[in-house]
């Protein structure tokens, strides 16, 4: 996940893992600057989706590394993930879902 140049100009992106049997995804990269270019351009190498929702990003970079996402964020990661697993596995092509984020 990622958001394109802000305020500062820079970048920003979080990478998330989720397996099986895990309670939530949890945070294993975040960064800005050229350490969010090389997260998004090593997902992109390796085939990983990137998604590009600054509000989610800005929520997810609060998240402490090695972290599970809060709860508050279950719903729109689901949404995302869910819709993830139908373009890859089913072939659907359908635009990404619209998050359902908390009001802060």
């Amino acid at each position: 996940m990622s958001t394109l140049p802000g305020k500062d100009e820079r970048s920003l992106a979080v990478a998330l893992k989720y397996a099986p049997g895990d309670s939530a995804p949890k945070v294993v990269a975040k960064g800005r600057g050229l350490i969010a270019d090389e997260i998004i351009a090593r997902a992109k190498e390796h085939g990983v989706y990137v998604h590009e929702s600054p509000e989610l990003v800005t929520l997810l970079s609060q998240v402490d590394l090695d972290d599970h996402i809060p709860p508050v964020l279950y719903v729109a990661v689901a949404e995302l993930l869910a819709w993830l697993y139908q373009v890859e596995q089913k072939g659907v092509s359908t635009p990404p879902p619209s998050l359902q984020l908390p009001v802060e």
